[in-house]
C-alpha cells in the first residue's frame, strides 16, 4: 500500500477564478465570516498576507473536532490562478510526513472549476487517505461560490 498520495477535488463555480484565487489568497481571513462553522481563524505569521514564502495559521473545525493548521505559501501563479500552501505544523503533521494544499481554478468549457489536490505522505499505513479533509475543502469552495452569488 503506497504511503504517498495524491487526491483531486472538483467544483463547478458560477464566478470567474479571480474571485477565487483572490479570496484564498489575499482575503483568507474573511473566509471565517463566510464559513463560521468551519473555519475560525486565520493569522499571518510572517510575511505579507498572500505572499509566496509568508506562513498562515488556522484555527478549523473537520470532522467536529478543533484543530490548527500551520502553512506556508509556497507558490502562486497569478497567471493559471493557483495557490499551493505546505503545511508545516499542526493537526496534520501529526498523521502526515508532508500534506500540500493546491487551490486552481481553470476553465471547463463555458463553466469555471475550482479544483483541491492534496498531495500527501502518510507516516504509515495505519494512517487514512484524507478523503474527509478533501469533502470538507470542496465544501468550503461551495460556500465560497455561494457567498459570492449573493453579493
Amino acid at each position: 500500500m503506497a504511503l504517498s498520495g495524491k487526491l483531486i477535488g472538483y467544483v463547478e463555480i458560477s464566478k470567474t477564478g479571480d474571485f477565487f484565487h483572490d479570496m484564498i489568497r489575499h482575503t483568507p481571513h474573511e473566509m471565517s465570516t463566510i464559513v463560521p462553522d468551519k473555519l475560525h481563524v486565520c493569522d499571518v505569521l510572517e510575511g505579507e498576507i498572500g505572499a509566496v514564502g509568508s506562513v498562515i495559521s488556522w484555527t478549523y473545525t473537520h470532522d467536529g473536532k478543533k484543530k490548527v493548521a500551520k502553512e506556508l505559501v509556497e507558490s502562486v501563479n497569478e497567471e493559471n490562478h493557483t495557490i499551493v500552501l505546505k503545511v508545516i505544523g499542526g493537526d496534520l503533521v501529526e498523521e502526515y510526513k508532508s500534506f500540500k494544499i493546491v487551490w486552481h481554478v481553470e476553465p471547463k468549457g463555458d463553466k469555471e472549476v475550482g479544483t483541491v489536490t492534496l498531495e500527501f505522505e502518510r507516516a504509515d499505513t495505519s494512517v487514512p487517505y484524507p478523503t474527509s479533509l478533501l469533502d470538507y475543502l470542496c465544501d468550503i469552495a461551495k460556500d465560497m461560490d455561494a457567498h459570492n452569488n449573493a453579493k
